[in-house]
């Protein structure tokens, strides 16, 4: 079965153009959303991948209907592909996982991806080195310790922990953290 998947970012946009690219190529099913396509959570995009079994298709106008990142796609494509399942892109004529050809390039471009990944993560751990080599350690601050002893008295007093983290000017995950780092404690004694 072809499966057609349409996607535009704002309510105001609008789907005919990709839903008569959909039909024209006979996509028997089509799923729509206005949603933009950073989204992880996409509920359409997720029930069709529920309904695609072995031999199915699923097709888009263009990939950025179906991903906004290359990480993404080649996740989206993953499952697809776990399916049984294949995917084509009209604009795109190079994937079409149908294919050999489609196939070995999505391989060369996921890879090609991939490194670029890896290399990203290469220069991000190169960059916090020599930060710290300069006396600079990236991320955020520390929190003030009297801002974290102010918040723990005060749930002493029976005030709760998201209002002691905010009258104490600090997040509640700071303070969450402090409190399971003081539960830690406690345990080892």
């Amino acid at each position: 079965m072809k499966f057609g998947y349409m996607r535009v970012s704002t309510l105001d946009q609008n789907l005919d153009r990709q839903k008569s690219q959909l039909e024209e190529f006979g996509c028997e099913r089509i799923f729509f959303e206005k949603i933009t396509g950073t989204k992880r959570e996409r509920p359409e995009l997720n029930r069709m991948l529920e309904f695609l079994r072995i031999g199915d298709e699923v097709v888009v106008s263009d990939l950025t209907r179906l991903s906004r990142s290359t990480k993404d796609l080649i996740e989206i494509t993953e499952k697809i592909s776990n399916k049984g399942a294949h995917l084509k892109s009209l604009k795109e004529s190079w994937l079409d996982t149908t294919t050999a050809h489609g196939k070995m390039l999505f391989t060369i471009f996921a890879g090609i991806a991939q490194f670029e990944r890896d290399l990203t993560s290469e220069r991000t751990k190169e960059g916090i080195l020599a930060a710290r080599r300069r006396g600079k350690y990236p991320g955020r601050p520390k929190a003030d310790n009297e801002k974290i002893q102010y918040a723990l008295y005060l749930i002493d007093q029976g005030h709760t922990q998201t209002d002691a983290a905010e009258k104490a000017g600090i997040s509640r995950m700071t303070l969450y953290r402090k409190i399971q780092e003081e539960h830690q404690k406690n345990r080892i004694l």
